[in-house]
């Protein structure tokens, strides 16, 4: 038996602080590590103790193992969590561990190595009679095999990084056209995340499910598994929306995929936490993708429907006492489902998002669980995975749980930083995810042209809003929050505003009529009578309904949140207007934070518009 009191968590945000909240109800004390940018994060608070391990790139702090052992022997910590991501899936970091006399929670490095190879896995999964897709998996990686081998497994086809996990390395080749720039960009991503260029193919299966096992396993021989998670909405091969248990899977297919979920982890000699992923067509028949050698961002809908705390499972496991339950005294109660609360764009390709956090406000809707590492104030770094928060619920039957999680995810209030808040929202809207019909598709079937996805123009009401905000905050109405202190009834000449949205540029007037502000607007008119005025939240009437807007103010612009996503208004009124035709500053913005990783001109080129100048890459 192993023995330990107290452990450090090597991860950051809201995986260190939902471990952290598991261990000190266990009665462990716990250290959290932090990079430079993270000093003030929630979960470095959270610790009783903390350590500094680095600069705030990850490859100098979350991935530096000697910095994140020293800060172990620092503190005489016992035993290491790494939660999800960065080391927890690395068996040199688990050897490292072992080696140094910790106790590393989560399987041995030995199955960490096997099911970290896609490559070896899927070969291990074969000789197991575990079912997997088509395809190659084999040593030789030069193109004119992997070209022989796509051939033959035929288009559409998956290309994935052996290594790899979280859609990083993989593309779809639909065409033999495609092939050779695709195993490129793949092999190159691939290396630049894992450290390792292997590649698979897999033959692609089209509008299946993606559906996949938590598995347990303790060092007294027990495996049990708690059930399946249902994570077909995925964009770009990562989870969107996750629910448990799948609308789609029959207690004989549950039984089923439980036992190969189980095969595959006795196949490995696993202990500890494990997810073994799959793809089931619509006919039920189901085929191996992967197994994870750790917890995933998802296992908060099978403690939903389980009762059961998987990070205590996980503790239990490594201090070497057997399986809390049998396989028969694991029951599932309601339905639970999830989102991930992303700072990304979802009207610009959905790229990732950097900032300040000005308003942060989870739901009070009830039963809501939110785990999240972040707090207003917070500047939201492009070193790190862009995921903000999780939300979380459980109902008594799969419609409860979705429209309690899509009125949770409406009335949270996160302004500052661009979400995918509102696109999230109408997924869990959507008639088609409502009946449960879901597939992997289901994005580029029903959300290629979404108005949450497109850019749009701000309308009229939304200008009238930033106008009204804007005009408020100069003293001109509600001042400091009293009602009607600044309302006049004498005629007073209109006040003119300039704003710009995005590339749009709007005129405004505002005027007052009977203790109302009338905004024309592109010869539209809005209007509006404000209410109340509460920190980041107004009240208005309009067209005889009484409204709330949530807003935050920065500097001399404002974000108003919509229906389809905040929007950023600036006051431009004053501003000097630049000529068209005027040559440019000679500097090109980036759409988005990243690192360079090619650069396609040198000094002396001449470009034109629209030429491909570098090719930039983040997190996610």
């Amino acid at each position: 038996m192993a023995h330990f009191e107290k452990i450090l968590i090597a991860n950051r945000g809201e995986i260190a602080l939902r471990v952290i909240r598991t261990a000190h109800a266990m009665g462990f004390r716990t250290v959290a590590v932090y990079s430079e940018a993270d000093h003030a994060a929630p979960h470095v608070m959270a610790a009783d103790e903390a350590v500094l391990i680095g600069p705030a790139p990850v490859g100098q702090s979350y991935l530096n193992m000697d910095a994140i052992l020293d800060a172990a022997r620092l503190t005489g910590a016992e035993a290491v969590h790494p939660g999800y991501g960065f080391l927890s899936e690395n068996a040199n970091f688990a050897r490292a561990c072992n080696d140094a006399g910790l106790v590393f929670v989560g399987p041995s490095p030995e199955a960490i190595d096997l099911m970290g190879s896609k490559r070896l896995s899927k070969q291990a999964m074969l000789d197991a009679g575990v079912p997997c897709i088509p395809g190659y998996q084999g040593q030789d990686q030069t193109n004119a095999t992997l070209t022989k081998e796509a051939q033959r497994i035929g288009f559409p086809l998956m290309i994935k990084a052996s290594a790899g996990g979280g859609g990083r390395g993989m593309r779809i080749v639909n065409t033999s056209e495609e092939l050779t720039e695709s195993l490129s960009s793949a092999r190159s991503e691939a290396l630049s995340a894992f450290g390792s260029d292997e590649l698979i193919l897999e033959r692609a299966l089209s509008s299946a499910r993606h559906i996949e096992v938590q598995v347990f396993a303790d060092l007294h021989d027990n495996i049990v598994h708690l059930g399946e998670r249902d994570c077909s909405i995925q964009r770009r091969h990562q989870k969107v929306v996750e629910e448990a248990p799948s609308p789609f899977v029959t207690p004989d297919l549950r039984n089923r995929l439980g036992e190969a979920a189980i095969g595959a982890a006795r196949a490995c000699g696993y202990t500890g936490a494990g997810t073994v992923e799959f793809l089931v067509d619509h006919d039920g028949n189901f085929y191996f993708l992967e197994m994870n050698t750790r917890l995933q961002v998802e296992h908060p809908v099978t403690e939903a429907i389980t009762g059961q705390d998987l990070v205590e499972w996980q503790f239990r496991i490594a201090l070497g006492e057997p399986l809390p339950l049998k396989q028969e005294e694991i029951s599932f109660t309601g339905w639970a489902m999830e989102v991930r609360l992303y700072a990304e764009d979802p009207r610009n390709g959905f790229l990732p998002q950097t900032g300040k956090i000005l308003h942060w406000q989870p739901s009070k809707t009830m039963g809501l669980r939110v785990d999240s590492g972040i707090y207003t104030g917070q500047f939201v770094s492009p070193h790190y995975d862009p995921m903000l928060a999780k939300l979380i619920v459980h109902g008594k039957t799969r419609d409860e749980a979705r429209r309690k999680l899509a009125r949770a995810v409406e009335e949270s209030k996160l302004l500052g930083v661009t979400t995918n808040k509102a696109f999230l929202a109408r997924i869990l809207r959507h008639p088609s995810f409502a009946e449960g019909c879901a597939t992997t598709g289901f994005l580029e079937t029903y959300f290629d042209d979404d108005p949450s996805t497109s850019p749009g123009t701000p309308d009229a009401e939304e200008a009238a809003l930033a106008a009204m905000l804007l005009h408020m905050r100069s003293g001109h109405a509600l001042p400091g929050g009293e009602p009607n202190r600044d309302w006049r009834n004498a005629t007073v000449s209109p006040w003119t505003y300039t704003l710009r949205c995005g590339d749009e540029v709007l005129s405004l007037t505002l005027k007052n009529t009977d203790q109302s502000l009338l905004a024309v607007c592109e010869n539209k008119e809005v209007l509006l009578k404000p209410v109340e005025l509460k920190s980041n939240r107004c009240s208005y009437l309009l067209d005889g309904v009484r409204r709330q807007v949530s807003f935050a103010y920065d500097g001399d612009r404002v974000e108003i949140e919509t229906a389809l996503g905040a929007r950023i208004f600036q006051d431009v009124t004053h501003v000097t207007q630049s000529r068209s035709g005027q040559g440019g500053s000679g500097k090109v913005f980036a759409p988005m934070d990243g690192a360079i990783v090619d650069l396609h001109v040198k000094s002396g080129d001449v470009i034109e518009q629209g030429q491909t100048i570098a090719i930039l890459e983040a997190m996610k």
